[in-house]
């Protein structure tokens, strides 16, 4: 009979667990990065008049933003992350500040707002 002992596998196991984990982590913070990236650069094509970059710029947040509608209101990676461990802090699967990561939506979506007013108010002036 083949009976595995958890003290056998389990020190294996668990850093592999952490490996995955943040491995997880930090693609999705690169991810994120780029995404925030973005939005802060919405603003600024808009007043370089670079109308061509705004419209790039606001079609990649907007896939991004499909991408979570889709996955019911969140990142894919955060249910591949939900696998490696049983912490559901807000940043358990990103290297955020706690406090970011709880409010990372509503503060990027209203910097995507304002930045897509702040283009639109520049295209208007031609």
């Amino acid at each position: 009979m083949n009976v595995r002992r958890r003290s056998e596998t389990r020190p294996q196991e668990d850093h592999s667990r952490v490996l995955n984990l943040t491995l997880i982590k930090l693609a999705h913070t690169i991810i994120w990065a780029f995404f925030a990236g973005c939005i802060f650069a919405l603003p600024l094509a808009g007043m370089k008049r670079r109308f061509d970059w705004a419209l790039a710029l606001t079609a990649v947040i907007l896939a991004e933003c499909v991408t979570i509608l889709a996955n019911r209101g969140s990142c894919p990676l955060t249910a591949l992350a939900a696998r490696f461990t049983k912490d559901r802090a807000d940043n358990f699967d990103i290297y955020l500040p706690l406090w970011l990561a709880r409010h990372n939506k509503a503060i990027f979506g209203s910097l995507f707002l304002a930045g897509e007013l702040i283009v639109f108010g520049y295209r208007l002036r031609g």
